[in-house]
This record gives C-alpha cells, structure tokens and sequence, in this order.
C-alpha cells in the first residue's frame, strides 16, 4: 500500500508545469529591471503583435517580432547602429502572473541564457 501511494504522489507532481498564460503579454507596455554595473537600470517596451519598441535610459530601439508559438518569440532588429545591435535574440515566456511574466533570453545561435522578469504597466 506504501508504495502505491509513493508512485501516486511521484506521478502527480511529475505532471506539473508552471502557469503559462502567454496571450496576455503578447501586445503592451511592460517594465524590465536589472542590475547593471551594480546599478539597478529600467528597460520600458512596447510591443504589438508584429513589433517591439525599446526605450533604455536615452536610447529607442525597434525589433521585429516573430512568433513561434504563443510564449516564445524572435526579436529582429529594425534598424541595428553597431554589429552589437544586429543580433537576433530568442524570447521565451517560462511562467506568468496576472501582471507580470518570467522570461529566458539568449542571442540565438548561442547557448547562454539569461533569466529577467517583466511587469506590466500603464
């Protein structure tokens, strides 16, 4: 009977996965915060379905979007000014909340990942 029970509760916390509600975060205007140089620095984007806009400190960038699925998206620079601007960066949604999501990003064609979270704001 112990071991019934062991395999139930072994199978039933094998099938969780985190809360993903990704339609929310596909078009808006979100916050991201991160140390920088031990200095916390505020990104701001604003996304459409088609297109992100992102303002750090004095500087705008705008990136293409391209949807793989409905949490993970490829951001391709408009309009790159240096050859650090023109690479590619993979997006993916790993958790939400109500007002904010967990994301990973790396450049694609790179194996390094990052971890960030972004809220939403008005």
């Amino acid at each position: 009977m112990k071991y019934c029970l062991l395999i139930l509760i072994i199978a039933l916390t094998s099938c969780y996965s985190p809360n993903r509600d990704c339609s929310n975060f596909k078009t808006g205007k979100f916050k991201y915060e991160a140390l920088v140089n031990g200095k916390l620095e505020k990104t701001i984007f604003i996304r459409n379905d088609s297109t992100q806009i992102e303002i750090y400190r004095t500087k705008t960038d705008t990136s293409k979007i391209r949807w793989i699925n409905d949490c993970e998206f490829i951001l391709t620079p408009v309009n790159p000014k240096s050859i650090l601007d023109q690479y590619q960066m993979h997006m993916k949604i790993l958790k939400t909340t109500p007002n904010s999501y967990t994301f990973e990003y790396n450049v694609v064609g790179e194996t390094q990942k990052e971890i960030g979270r972004a809220e939403i704001i008005n």
